[in-house]
């Protein structure tokens, strides 16, 4: 089973700096973000629409470079969480996780017995079509595999500290626009009421030995949020970071005409 070095690496109290990808479902994204350097990429399925034969290609690819794949399903549910990893995907990010139960679902449906509920299969693309012991493959696969809940409503928050003592949860990620939205403040960063979740997100995460998460979308934002105690990053997503570069270039091209 292939070590996700992301997990190791926000054990061991470092930083992890990945990217969001929304809109290129192309057979190279995964490579040549991880060529630039991130060390995760995270595949979106909940606002792209985008099918599990899409990522299912997506993970595929990525897994032909030191680039830990994750995906963002849409809703916690089985089906959802169980396919993907057993495509291949080393972490899973769920979207709106509110409570306990909702968190020990997550954990339930993405760890092999004892730990979880998980259904096995071996010999398929999440353990690269190889032979070897299951117990073995078992223990491995739990001890890699990423789980990422995200804290974006005000029930979530309000059960932030329960949600960081579910075992088997490695990270805590806020979702800025939904979180701000549901405290009523939406897109208002500088609020005192989404500073203060900040502080009490990150807060549970060093209370109960779990990772906070973030999507800057810019280097001044991902310093701002390293100095907050993030240490999961994903830089931008594909469609702005595309946007911006050229929207940047060609103002430079356009100042310089004659």
């Amino acid at each position: 089973m292939r070590t996700n070095q992301v997990k190791q690496a926000l054990q061991s109290g470092q930083v992890s700096l990945g990217t969001f990808i929304f809109e290129f479902s192309t057979t190279g994204i995964g490579r040549i973000a991880s060529e630039a350097g991130a060390e995760f990429v995270l595949f979106d399925m909940e606002h792209t629409g985008w099918s599990v034969e899409t990522i299912r290609m997506l993970i595929a690819s990525t897994r032909s470079v030191d680039a830990v794949p994750i995906v963002r399903v849409p809703a916690t549910q089985y089906h959802f969480m169980a396919r993907v990893l057993d495509m291949g995907a080393m972490g899973i990010m769920l979207p709106m996780v509110e409570s306990v139960e909702q968190a020990q679902l997550i954990v339930d449906s993405c760890k092999y017995p004892p730990m979880g509920k998980r259904g096995a299969a071996f010999t398929i693309a999440h353990d690269d079509y190889t032979g070897g012991d299951v117990a073995t493959k078992i223990r491995e696969a739990n001890d890699n595999t990423l789980l990422i809940a995200q804290i974006e409503t005000a029930r979530g928050l309000d059960n932030v500290e329960q949600i960081a003592q579910v075992e088997g949860l490695d990270v805590l990620w806020i979702g800025q626009y939904d979180l701000s939205s549901s405290l009523g403040i939406p897109g208002q960063f500088d609020h005192p009421d989404f500073l203060s979740a900040v502080e009490r997100v990150v807060a549970a995460t060093n209370a109960h030995n779990k990772v906070a998460g973030f999507m800057p979308l810019s280097v001044e934002e991902s310093q701002l949020r390293l100095r907050q105690g993030f240490r999961c990053l994903a830089y931008g997503g594909d469609l702005w970071l595309y946007k911006k570069v050229l929207a940047d270039g060609l103002k430079e091209i356009r100042a310089s005409v004659r």
